[in-house]
Order: structure tokens, then C-alpha cells, then sequence
């Protein structure tokens, strides 16, 4: 029996996913290597626009070096049902920023350090996306 040739739009499909999976991977290496930075420009960024209100910025720093050093080890699965609320929030989100956002609205609230989060899930993202949006690769 002869081999079995995919048809054009199967290569091209494969081709596109191969290449999303590869920057997805550079961004979560990015992440992970510059993860302390990071953290930092974040945390500046969310108390500067007052979306966070907390008594020990450091804390906070450090919460997000973990979880961005955490971040590139999780499964796709749970990346996924953690942003899956927010994937009508913007077209063409950064899915880290997404997660992150997600992460602010529903885990870090509980933080004992942290006293209230402030504002809209667009406005969250949207002071996420300024710092963490770096970490995409140039169109």
C-alpha cells in the first residue's frame, strides 16, 4: 500500500500550530528566565493603576516570581480552564497575560497581603498585558 499524502490545508494547519507551540514556549521561557523582573515591572504597574491595594508590595513581588517560575512546568489543560472565563475578553489575548489576569481576580484576592483588587477584568488585563505583553514575539 502506498503512503497516504495529507492534503494541503493539513500541512498548513500543521505547519501554523507547530509554529504557535514554538512561541508559546519562548514566551514561557522568557517568563521563566525573567520571571524576578517581571515581577516587579507587574506589581509597580498594578499599583500604579490602582488595581491592587496591598501592605507589602514585596510579598506581592514574590508572589508573582513564583507563580511565573511555576507557570512554563503547568499543564496545557490547566493554563486552559484557568483562562477559559476571560478568552472573550479581547481577540488575540496573550494567554499569559490572561492567566495572570484570572490569577489577580480569583487567587490573589485571597492573599493576606493583599486588600482589595480593584477594577474590571479589561482593565486588569489590560495593565497585565502592558508589561507581560513584551514577552510576544514580534508579528
Amino acid at each position: 500500500m502506498g503512503s497516504q499524502t495529507r492534503p494541503f490545508n493539513d500541512k498548513t494547519a500543521g505547519a501554523i500550530d507547530r509554529k504557535r507551540e514554538r512561541e508559546r514556549q519562548q514566551m514561557l521561557q522568557n517568563l521563566y528566565r525573567h520571571a524576578p523582573e517581571l515581577a516587579t515591572k507587574l506589581v509597580q504597574r498594578l499599583l500604579d493603576k490602582h488595581i491592587i491595594e496591598t501592605n507589602s508590595a514585596e510579598a506581592i513581588r514574590e508572589v508573582f516570581t513564583n507563580l511565573f517560575q511555576r507557570l512554563p512546568d503547568m499543564e496545557d489543560f490547566d493554563i486552559q480552564y484557568k483562562t477559559a472565563p476571560l478568552r472573550g475578553l479581547i481577540s488575540n489575548p496573550n494567554f499569559i497575560s490572561l492567566y495572570v489576569t484570572q490569577y489577580i481576580a480569583e487567587d490573589l484576592l485571597e492573599h493576606d497581603k493583599i486588600q482589595d483588587v480593584y477594577g474590571e477584568d479589561r482593565d486588569i488585563y489590560q495593565a497585565v498585558d502592558s508589561v507581560l505583553g513584551a514577552l510576544r514575539p514580534p508579528s
